[in-house]
């Protein structure tokens, strides 16, 4: 179970770039969430699927040298929910169809691997740590930054800026 949940069900032995192709695999998934339960479901999925990673991620890991091997993907799994969050939220504040919001997709995909992959501060700091915490963390961090961007961008598309 704990490698199911670690590898988003097989997702992270894809190759090449296990991680984008679990950042891909990420959209459709929050898509349906959003679906079946607006915002808040896409909230209530990330965290969930946070514990649910940080126990899978620490099994996985237990008593080997690699502490972040390339095959587990659950943490880009949350950390791409988080830059999306923005885009639910605003999808049903305003009643409108998620989809139609498709550039805040695009958004959040390229800012949270641009960040996932190049670790600016924080996000390498947390990646650093070299436990499992660490693993889902810097992904966390990611995402974040990632939401700003597509908050950033959105103020921009809409002259609020």
């Amino acid at each position: 179970m704990s490698h199911l949940i670690a590898t988003f069900l097989g997702i992270g032995h894809l190759r090449p770039a296990p991680g984008t192709m679990g950042s891909l695999a990420a959209l459709p998934v929050a898509w349906a969430l959003h679906i079946l339960g607006g915002f808040p479901a896409l909230l209530i999925a990330t965290v969930v699927v946070f514990f649910a990673g940080w126990w899978a991620t620490a099994v996985e890991t237990r008593g080997k040298d690699d502490h972040d091997p390339s095959e587990i993907v659950i943490d880009e799994v949350v950390g791409q929910w988080i830059a999306l969050w923005p885009v639910s939220y605003s999808a049903s504040k305003l009643g409108i169809d998620v989809l139609a919001l498709y550039p805040g997709w695009i958004v959040a995909f390229a800012a949270f691997r641009l960040f996932d992959i190049w670790k600016p501060g924080p996000i390498g700091w947390a990646d650093r740590r070299g436990d499992a915490f660490g693993v889902i963390l810097d992904d966390i961090i990611a995402g974040v930054f990632a939401a700003i961007a597509v908050l950033a961008g959105a103020a921009i598309s809409h002259g609020l800026f």
